[in-house]
Order: structure tokens, then C-alpha cells, then sequence
């Protein structure tokens, strides 16, 4: 079967041949025209990612030759698509374990026993995918349904049992940075006027720095010109184990044009807590240090 779109996607009965649904392929994920297609139905105007059966066919509008069609301009091909691009909680948390892991969408759907296109679509568009699907997600990704449904995310970690036979151990330079290359969350502890204090800022790690942006007058901003204490964690509820890393080290301003320019090209994401955050701090490590909770 291929399509182009702009065809159309008719299901019949098997037994009468009837038309029991219809509607307009408006994607066609594959270059040689092959399933799956997102359809928007003509019955619900919805749009949903299709791998038609036997009782399928696509019905083909008049397509002028390949070398005849207009090519999209690089603006046309970058336009948003006409349905919202939304994944969903759970398609968030699926690819966001698996970035973590740096792991590709090939290597999750052979562990978990879906095809790659239908991991490609629980990740970017709105599913609702079945109990089978997450038990293979979570087990391809070391995690729990439970937490790829977001149970218990606004409770503290650490609420669960020890593990079996757990081991204190240390992590050298080397799997410090490592770690904190993973992250995109940590803490920063600096002495402001109400004393010492310990805030949550978004990070990046640049050249071996890290640096975030704030906002002049708060917290995170009083560290410029101290030595402050930086430290990210992990902490894995469902094998009651984790690891922590602290960075200490001298943080300072970083002022000159061409280097917030470079930084703020470099950013992956923007402050969670929003706002004008005009200054970048740099902190750079002189001392990395770090643990991790090991268990059977």
C-alpha cells in the first residue's frame, strides 16, 4: 500500500463491502509513500496515526509525476503542521528517559516490542498508549509505568525501602562529569542577606563549566564573585538507589557580548521559573566530588 497526501483512507466492512469510515491522509511519514499514515476523519475531523488492516484501501487522488511536483522551500517544510504537536505526559517522560540515556527511538521500540514510527508518534503527538506498551517502554527504559505515568511526582524522593545489600560508593572526576552532562537541574548554595541559601537553577555544562542564567538581585545572581557550592542528583524510587555530585568552585559574571551570545545560543532549554533572566553565571570547578547508592 502507498499513499500521498491528500488521498483518501477508506475502512469497509468485510462481509457487505460498505464504507465504514473515511478520511483524508494529511501525513505520510515515509518517503516511499508506505504505512503508517496520519489520517484526519471525515466523521470526528480528528487526526490519528493509522497502520491500515485488510479491510483498508486508499482511494488516489490525480498526482502528477514525481518529477513534476513542486518541491517545498525550506520555509514550507519547517511550517508547523495543521494539528497541535503535543505529546502528552507520558510521551514527554518516555523521550525525555530516553535522551537521558542517550539511547535512539530504534533501540527503545526493539527492546519494547513497538515499531519505531509508533514510538516516534507517542513521543511528539497525543496517545494513549496500552498497559502492554508502557510495561515495554518501562522495561526497555529501567524505569516503572508508574513513574512513566508521573505517579508521585510531586512527592520528595526517597520515600521507598532500602534496597538489598546497598553500597556507598565513590564516584571519581571522570563519572562526575560524566553525570552532570546528563542533567539540566541542580542547586546552587550561596550566602545572601537572610543567609546561607539553596535554590534550584537549569544549568548547562560549557567547556566544563556550568553556567545559568538568573535574574540581577536574586539569589542564584549572589553568587558572582564567591565560591559556591553547585550539586546535582538522581534518585531511582523504584531500586531504591541514586548519586549525587557537588562542584565547588570560584562563580563569576559573564559579561562580554560575544560570550552570552555564544551561551545563549548553546542553551537547551530556558528557565523553568520564566521571567526576564538577562545575566549568565559561570562557575568554574576546582574541586568535583561524588557518591552513588549501589544495591543487588
Amino acid at each position: 500500500m502507498r499513499a500521498h497526501i491528500g488521498d483518501q483512507l477508506v475502512v469497509e466492512s468485510p462481509s457487505t463491502g460498505a464504507v465504514r469510515r473515511d478520511g483524508e491522509i494529511v501525513r505520510v511519514p515515509h518517503e516511499d509513500g508506505t504505512p503508517p499514515y496520519e489520517v484526519r476523519w471525515a466523521d470526528t475531523n480528528e487526526v490519528t496515526l493509522v497502520f491500515p488492516g485488510p479491510d483498508a484501501h486508499v482511494q488516489h487522488l490525480s498526482h502528477p509525476p514525481e518529477a513534476e511536483r513542486p518541491r517545498p522551500t525550506p520555509a514550507e517544510s519547517d511550517k508547523p503542521a495543521l494539528w497541535p504537536f503535543d505529546p502528552g505526559d507520558v510521551g514527554r517522560r518516555v523521550a525525555h528517559e530516553r535522551r537521558r540515556q542517550r539511547l535512539t527511538r530504534a533501540e527503545v521500540a526493539e527492546r519494547s516490542g513497538i515499531s519505531a514510527s509508533y514510538l516516534a508518534y507517542l513521543e511528539e503527538r497525543p496517545a494513549n498508549p496500552t498497559s502492554g506498551t508502557l510495561n515495554g517502554l518501562a522495561g526497555a527504559l529501567g524505569t516503572t509505568v508508574r513513574q512513566l505515568r508521573g505517579a508521585g511526582v510531586d512527592l520528595p524522593p526517597g520515600g521507598g525501602e532500602a534496597g538489598y545489600h546497598p553500597e556507598l560508593r565513590e564516584l571519581d572526576p571522570e563519572e562526575c562529569r560524566s553525570r552532570l552532562s546528563t542533567h539540566g537541574v541542580g542547586r546552587i548554595a550561596v550566602m545572601t542577606a537572610d543567609g546561607l541559601t539553596v535554590v534550584p537553577v537549569n544549568y548547562e555544562v560549557v567547556d566544563g563549566a556550568i553556567a545559568y542564567r538568573t535574574a540581577p538581585g536574586t539569589a542564584p545572581a549572589a553568587a558572582v564573585g564567591e565560591k559556591v557550592a553547585f550539586e546535582v542528583d538522581h534518585v531511582d524510587e523504584a531500586m531504591s538507589r541514586g548519586w549525587s555530585v557537588l562542584v565547588l568552585g570560584p562563580a563569576r559574571a559573564v559579561t562580554e557580548p560575544e560570550a552570552v551570545r555564544r551561551l545563549t545560543e548553546r542553551a537547551h532549554t530556558k528557565p523553568w521559573a520564566g521571567g526576564e533572566r538577562p545575566l549568565w553565571v559561570l562557575i568554574e570547578p576546582e574541586r568535583l566530588t561524588g557518591r552513588r547508592i549501589h544495591t543487588d
